[in-house]
């Protein structure tokens, strides 16, 4: 991934978090005459799209790019705006917007509009909204029509639940008020070997408030293979839940065209507690890959910290549904009171309608801290793309504590490694240990002795000493095995796994990628 997108995410975390803010103007300034609004709907935004896909990119002229440059992170957060300017501030519950200003990381110009009764008038940019310090360079942006994203936030509390800022990222609270992950329009090519990942951009939206706060987000998405139309329409409840409808517009083929993309971080966790040094237990803002397969399986894929970029893509047509989950809400194991991991929200896509034939699919990058963003995760098309070519799609979005899509299939709660063999006696070289523990309500009334098993496939190791039991004193099970691999051997080790009782599957589906190489560092810290 880029560099201005691994700033983003730590932009966007300061701004979100240090009252850093940007701000809009007032309705009644941003108006502007009765004679600058323009008639609005889903159907002509289409329209736009579908006519720009048929013409070459031009895209949005950088203004004053010297300019920007000179905007880095720390003049960035002395500007402010005027509180009182903040558009549809002090209306009753409607949610207020404040726009982000432009800087170094984010230079693209993004227009807003407001829209009412079907007519929509564009957010002017102006300095004279800003209070910008003596000296400060961004006193001298004086060429630029936009702004570089918007955040909403709650009417009564004044604190924000949704931001969107840079390429087509956005983000939300969730269900407790902590931003983590986040989603964006498209992706284009990620982690391709022979080519950039091209991020397509939202030059433009349209805002329809309502009154009881939620808010209908319409975003023009444009980049030098795409064109797309967007209606987003967020609610807040237990937690965000968005409905979202898109049609995408190929320039040309795509290689990789990934729908409905979410991003994440993942550092370290209880399966890779080897690749840090630092203090804290865990660290990460999901630590899963789930899917509901059309076939009814559920799958779950503990992430990890490869030691380069790895892609893996899981076979699911008519998908019905997948997400980028944080299963661990125990504060114990992070142990941070600063950003709360605990308390990031899952993020879970339920497609509307069939999807057909396509995968989920899942990229991996090394990172060596909590402020880049790692992990993407999207379906994509079976069939290949091709120039000209429309995607019509439409989805939900639930940014929830845990997955909506319940079931009483007992699901994995967590995977820790460590040295093979029996404690007591000498440890074997090159077998690692797989405890994975296990909870569901299926499990109700079974015991130890009604013969559970757990079923472990891979080609690329040897699989011994297998055990599945209650774990005393607690609501769950554990199962655990040994795993012994190629001293020599390089290649990532793939297995599936899940427990079973007298032929009837009691868990999801478990699948793991490990990697020798970790293996071989972590088993060289045993006694």
């Amino acid at each position: 991934m880029p560099t201005d997108h691994l700033s983003r995410r730590h932009i966007l975390q300061a701004a979100l978090g240090s009252g850093a803010f940007f701000l809009l103007p007032h309705l009644a300034l941003a108006q502007g005459a009765a004679g600058d609004s323009q008639p609005f709907s889903l159907d002509w935004l289409r329209d736009m799209a579908r006519d720009m896909a048929q013409r070459l990119h031009a895209p949005e002229e950088i203004a004053d790019p010297e300019i920007l440059d000179q905007v880095d992170y720390d003049r960035h957060n002395q500007v402010r705006f005027r509180p009182e300017r903040s558009l549809w501030r002090s209306q009753g519950n409607t949610s207020p917007v404040q726009a982000f200003f432009p800087g170094m990381y984010f230079r693209n110009p993004v227009r807003i509009f407001t829209v009412e009764d079907g007519m929509a008038t564009e957010v002017p940019f102006s300095l004279d909204l800003f209070d910008i310090p003596e000296g400060n360079p961004a006193r001298q942006l004086t060429r630029t029509k936009g702004f570089a994203g918007f955040r909403v936030q709650d009417a009564r509390t004044e604190i924000d639940w949704m931001a969107f800022l840079g390429a087509s990222y956005w983000r939300t609270s969730g269900y407790s008020g902590q931003f983590g992950l986040s989603a964006r329009g498209l992706a284009i090519d990620t982690a391709i070997p022979d080519g950039p990942e091209e991020f397509p951009l939202f030059t433009r939206f349209w805002l329809e408030p309502a009154e009881n706060g939620d808010l209908t987000t319409y975003a023009l998405l444009d980049s030098p293979r795409a064109t797309g139309a967007y209606r987003i329409e967020s609610r807040r409840g237990d937690g965000v839940v968005q409905d979202i409808t898109a049609t995408v517009f190929l320039r040309d083929a795509v290689d990789r065209l990934g729908i409905a993309p979410l991003t994440s971080m993942f550092w370290f966790g209880k399966n890779t507690p080897h690749v840090s040094p630092d203090w804290r237990p865990e660290v990460h803002d999901s630590d899963g890959l789930e899917i509901l397969a059309g076939n009814g399986e559920r799958i779950w894929r503990p992430l990890n910290n490869p030691p380069g970029t790895m892609v893996n893509s899981f076979a699911a047509p008519g998908v019905r549904g997948f997400g980028l989950m944080q299963r661990e809400r125990d504060f114990a194991q992070y142990q941070d009171d600063g950003v709360f991991y605990d308390r990031r929200a899952s993020a879970w896509i339920t497609p509307r309608g069939d999807w057909g034939d396509g995968s989920v699919v899942l990229t991996e990058l090394r990172t060596d801290d909590e402020i880049h963003d790692n992990i993407v995760a999207f379906w994509q098309p079976a069939a290949p793309t091709a120039r000209g070519q429309r995607h019509d799609f439409a989805y939900r979005l639930d940014w929830v504590r845990d997955n909506p899509a319940t079931s009483a299939i007992a699901h994995f709660t967590a995977t820790r490694l460590g040295a093979g063999g029996v404690p007591g006696q000498p440890r074997p070289k090159g077998v690692v240990k797989v405890v994975c523990d296990f909870a569901g309500q299926n499990l109700a009334g079974l015991s130890r002795d009604d013969g559970l098993s757990i079923a472990v496939s891979t080609a690329q190791a040897q699989v011994s000493n297998t055990a599945v039991y209650p774990v005393v004193g607690t609501d769950h099970w554990r199962a655990l095995f040994d795993l012994s691999f190629a001293d020599t051997s390089d290649a990532p080790i793939d297995l599936r796994a899940y427990v079973d009782h007298k032929g009837t599957a009691m868990t999801e589906t478990l699948i793991l990628q490990l990697f020798p190489s970790q293996l071989r560092d972590l088993l060289a810290r045993a006694p």
